[in-house]
């Protein structure tokens, strides 16, 4: 994402998903995290360095027994009621739906046709983002999420989705795939930047859940992908760049829920 806490149509703050073998779950995202000579993330809470809640792990009780084991991105949208109403006639599925006394919606969970669940929450006031997260060169200093994109079989019907739901523009990327060309979608927010991927189940996307995964950076990669394995995870796909660094790698938590980690 070109910005950090951007409150923004279309930006994304934060996730989290609620999780059976809590003390488990929990044990494996603290290690995971919490790589480096300065780590990203506190290892205590699962807060990013500087305190700030981004990612939320949560016990699995009845009353959110019926979501599904997916980090769940929570997406800022103009106006929560017409995403709602607009999610449903597409196809899409209600799993909660918060209201105010009076009635006005205050925040949903949703599920798409293809399966893959999320958030939507209001803009958030731009005063309640934080101002030093970043460095003077503008590299990233604290634990946020990074990227945030989702891979299913027919991804110009997920673009249609978001593009009404969330208030997304698409804009094509270029791909290939066996000498076939085809195009995948960056989906900018409001502010014309990228805010997420739109991709289809081919090509190097091959083999991913078709859930939104979302992007953590680590401090040192190569000692998390160790701590996944040792942790009870796997690792189910590691990308690297032509100078065979690590680019990011997609793996499973213990409990069998997908995320990817980059180099912070």
């Amino acid at each position: 994402m070109n910005s950090l806490f951007a409150a923004r149509v279309g930006g994304v703050l934060s996730a989290d998903v609620a999780v059976p073998e809590h003390e488990r779950e929990a044990r494996f995202y603290a290690r995971v995290l919490s790589t480096g000579a300065n780590p990203l993330w506190r290892e205590a809470d699962l807060m990013n360095n500087l305190g700030i809640p981004i990612i939320g792990l949560g016990p699995r009780s009845a009353d959110v027994a019926h979501l599904p084991l997916q980090w769940m991105p929570h997406i800022q949208v103009a106006d929560v009621a017409a995403s709602v109403e607009r999610a449903q006639a597409l196809g899409g599925s209600v799993l909660m739906h918060a209201t105010d006394a009076d009635g006005r919606s205050q925040w949903a969970v949703l599920r798409d046709p293809h399966g893959a669940a999320f958030g939507i929450v209001p803009v958030v006031a731009a005063k309640s983002i934080p101002t030093d997260a970043v460095a003077s060169d503008g590299a990233a200093t604290v634990g946020h999420i990074a990227w945030l994109d989702l891979t299913v079989p027919n991804a110009a019907a997920a673009r249609d989705f978001y593009q009404q739901v969330v208030g997304w523009r698409a804009q094509e990327v270029p791909m290939e795939d066996g000498g076939t060309p085809y195009a995948d979608y960056a989906m900018l927010g409001g502010d014309g930047s990228p805010a997420a991927g739109v991709c289809h189940a081919r090509g190097a996307n091959a083999g991913l859940p078709p859930v939104w995964l979302i992007y953590l950076p680590v401090g040192d990669l190569a000692e998390s992908l160790r701590r996944v394995e040792a942790e009870g995870g796997k690792v189910v796909k590691v990308v690297r760049g032509d100078d065979g660094a690590y680019r990011f790698a997609a793996i499973q938590d213990p409990v069998g829920i997908c995320l990817a980690l980059l180099p912070g």
